[in-house]
C-alpha cells in the first residue's frame, strides 16, 4: 500500500461528557462518551477504576458506520453479554448509542480499551483502563511516588477505511508509518529526583512489537495483566502487540521514554525476546484482588479433561489473502453467536467445522465455534508454523477465562516464530469467548474463532440474563430479551 499524500486523518475521539460520579472504592461509576469524527483527545480517556467498580457507560456512536469498544483483559464475570465483540454484540448503529454495564470482579491490573470493529482501532479510539487495589488489600511493593500511563504503539497516516479497503483486496498492511507514545511521536515526563513512579505500559498498536526502555534508567517488572510477578529488573522490555505491563522506575534524572526501531526487533532479536520473556514469573506468595496467594490454585496437579492444538497458518482462500486457525478462517455473521445461542437460531454458526487438532486439509472460511463445558480445565497448545518477519510475533488474546500458565498468568500469549505456546485454562466463566490474534490485520482477515463454555442448567449462578437494553440485530430482530 502506496502513501496517500495528505490525507484526514480519522481520530475516533472519546469525548468525555460527565466524570465519575463517586469517589474512588464506591459501588458505581457513570460515564457519558460520544465518538466523534474530529480532531479531538487522542488517545481517549483513562478509565481509573478499583477493584469490583460497577461502570455505568453510555456509548454514543456518530460515526457514520457501526461502532463497539471492547474492555481488554476485563473478565466479565458471568457477563460476556459486555463483552463489546461481534460475536457478543450487536454493533452500535450511526447516531444511536449503547450502555455498558459491567463490574472489574476480583481484578485489579494494567489493561486498555480499544474499538473491536473493522480497522476503527488504526484510527484511535483506544485507552488506558486501569484497576487498582482496594485499600484494604496489601500491595507487594511500596507505594509509588506517581502513576504514569503510556499507551505505546505503531501508527498509520493512512485511513482505516483505505487500510481496511486493502485487506479486502487481498493485500497485506504496509509497514506503519511511524510508532507513536501517548499520542506524540517523544514524551517526556517531570519527576522529582530520588522518588520512584510506576509507569504502566501497554501496545495499542496493530502488528508491530516493540523495545522499551526509559534512558539511565532501570525497569522493575512488579505487574503482567493483572498478576503480580516476581520483581526482576531489565533495561528494556519487549511489550508486544496488545500487552500491557507495569514497572517500577526510580528516578535519577528527567525520564525520557524511548523505543527501539521495530525493524530491529522483527528481524534480529527474537530469540533475545523469546529468553527474556521466559523470564517472567508469577509471584506465587502474593495477593492479587484478593488477600489469597496468586499461588494457592495448584494447578500443575489437575489433569486437564480435554488438549486443544491450534495452528496459524496464511492460505490463500478464492485467490485472496486470508488467516486461519487449523486451516478454518473465521467470518463474522450478521447476528452475534451469542444471541443466536441465546435465542436458539439456527444456521448462524457451526461447533463442528474446527478441530481440536490442526488439519492438512484445504483451508475455508467458517464461523466457528469450539464447544466446551464449563468447569473443565483444559491444555492448550499454540502453534506459530510461520517464519514471520513482518508481522512480528504472533499474540494470542484469550479474555473471561482464568489462564493459568507456569509464567505470568497473562492473557495475550507470545507464540514465536516457528515456536509453540502451551498454556493452561481454568473455564470457570460460562459464556461466548473470543480468541484472535491481537495482530489486527490477521484478526480481522480471520485468525480468530470463539469458545463455547457452556452449562445446560439456567442459574444466575453460572451466567447473568441477557441485558433489557441489548440491541438486536440480523435474524435476533423480532426476539425480545
Amino acid at each position: 500500500m502506496g502513501s496517500t499524500g495528505l490525507v484526514h486523518v480519522l481520530y475516533l475521539v472519546l469525548a468525555l461528557v460527565s466524570v465519575s460520579l463517586v469517589q474512588a472504592e464506591d459501588a458505581y461509576k457513570f460515564y457519558t462518551w460520544t465518538v466523534i469524527l474530529i480532531n479531538g483527545q487522542f488517545p481517549g480517556p483513562r478509565l481509573d477504576l478499583v477493584t469490583n467498580d460497577n461502570v455505568i457507560l453510555n456509548l454514543i456512536n456518530k460515526l457514520d458506520e457501526p461502532f463497539l469498544l471492547t474492555w481488554n483483559g476485563i473478565k466479565q464475570r458471568k457477563n460476556s453479554w459486555q463483552d463489546g465483540v461481534l460475536g457478543t454484540n450487536c454493533p452500535i448503529p450511526p447516531n444511536s448509542n449503547y450502555t455498558y454495564k459491567f463490574q472489574t470482579k476480583d481484578q485489579i491490573g494494567t489493561y486498555t480499551y480499544f474499538p473491536s470493529t473493522k480497522l476503527h482501532k488504526a484510527s484511535g479510539g483506544f485507552g488506558g483502563l486501569n484497576v487498582y487495589h482496594r485499600s484494604v488489600i496489601p500491595i507487594p511493593y511500596p507505594n509509588p511516588d506517581g502513576d504514569f500511563t503510556l499507551l505505546i504503539g505503531d501508527w498509520y497516516k493512512t485511513s482505516h477505511k483505505i487500510l481496511s479497503q486493502s485487506l479486502d483486496s487481498g493485500k497485506s498492511l504496509a509497514f506503519p508509518d511511524g510508532l507513536l507514545i501517548n499520542g506524540q511521536a517523544h514524551s517526556t515526563f517531570s519527576a522529582n529526583q530520588g522518588k520512584t513512579y510506576m509507569f504502566r505500559i501497554s501496545n495499542v498498536g496493530l502488528s508491530t512489537s516493540i523495545n522499551f526502555r526509559i534512558q539511565g534508567h532501570k525497569l522493575k517488572l512488579v505487574e503482567v495483566e493483572g498478576s503480580h510477578t516476581i520483581q526482576n529488573l531489565y533495561d528494556s522490555l519487549d511489550v508486544h502487540v496488545g500487552q500491557s505491563v507495569a514497572v517500577l522506575c526510580y528516578t535519577m534524572q528527567i525520564l525520557i521514554p524511548q523505543y527501539q526501531d521495530p525493524c530491529l526487533l522483527h528481524l534480529l532479536k527474537y530469540d533475545w525476546s523469546m529468553q527474556q520473556a521466559r523470564t517472567y514469573r508469577w509471584n506465587l506468595t502474593a495477593n492479587a484482588a484478593r488477600p489469597n496467594p496468586q499461588g494457592s490454585f495448584h494447578y500443575g496437579k489437575i489433569t486437564p479433561t480435554k488438549i486443544i492444538k491450534l495452528a496459524n497458518s496464511a492460505p490463500l482462500i478464492n485467490g485472496k489473502l486470508r488467516y486461519a486457525v487449523n486451516m478454518v478462517s473465521y467470518v463474522n455473521p450478521d447476528t452475534p453467536l451469542k444471541l443466536a445461542d441465546y435465542f436458539n437460531i439456527p444456521g448462524v454458526f457451526s461447533m463442528n467445522s474446527l478441530q481440536s487438532t490442526p488439519s492438512n486439509g484445504p483451508a475455508y472460511v467458517a464461523t466457528s465455534v469450539l464447544p466446551t463445558s464449563l468447569h473443565d480445565f483444559i491444555e492448550v497448545v499454540f502453534q506459530n508454523n510461520e517464519n514471520t518477519t513482518h508481522l512480528g510475533i504472533l499474540m494470542v488474546m484469550i479474555f473471561g477465562l482464568l489462564v493459568m500458565v507456569s509464567a505470568s498468568g497473562q492473557k495475550p500469549v507470545e507464540v514465536y516464530p516457528n515456536s509453540w505456546t502451551t498454556i493452561l485454562v481454568s473455564l470457570d466463566n460460562q459464556g461466548m469467548w473470543n480468541l484472535r490474534s491481537a495482530i489486527w490485520e490477521r484478526q480481522y482477515l480471520g485468525q480468530q474463532f470463539y469458545l463455547r463454555v457452556w452449562n445446560a442448567q439456567h442459574s444466575l449462578a453460572n451466567e447473568y440474563d441477557i441485558p433489557n437494553n441489548a440491541l438486536l440485530c440480523g435474524k435476533a430482530v423480532g426476539h425480545h430479551p
